[in-house]
């Protein structure tokens, strides 16, 4: 693994603090200690599994990335759209859902489509650069 990759792995690891306290926000929110619509609840889960597993995802990503002849931008973004699109997508989901009783989507939905678009950059320049490597 290259000393780039290694480093963004370390950043990637220490991300997961912040979703343990989600998962600790989440055990409130099914508790009932925090008063959310459904429509909140759901977009909670959604944007919280999204983080987990998308981080997961950018740390294989990174074991692979070195293993492409991907150079320049396309090097770039194979290590770092996934982990961008953990942000985006789980941020669009927290975000989106925020404010007293909502029950749809707010002007922040956006973000969700971005990180969706950065995921995608992501997974398929990488599976790119693996195949022709």
């Amino acid at each position: 693994m290259t000393d780039v990759s290694r480093i963004i792995a370390g950043v990637i690891l220490l991300t997961i603090v912040t979703i343990e306290f989600g998962g600790y926000f989440m055990t409130k929110i099914v508790r009932g200690q925090v008063p959310m619509t459904d429509f909140q609840k759901s977009f909670a889960r959604a944007g919280h599994a999204h983080a987990g597993v998308l981080v997961i995802l950018s740390l294989v990503g990174l074991l692979y990335v070195d293993q492409t002849s991907l150079t320049g931008v396309p090097l770039w973004i194979a290590r770092i759209a996934i982990p961008l699109a953990a942000i985006l997508m789980s941020g669009g989901f927290f975000a989106s859902s925020a404010g007293k009783g909502r029950t749809q989507p707010n002007q922040f939905l956006w973000l969700l489509w971005v990180g969706a678009t950065s995921l995608a950059a992501g997974v398929l320049t990488l599976g790119i650069g693996l195949i022709v490597a």
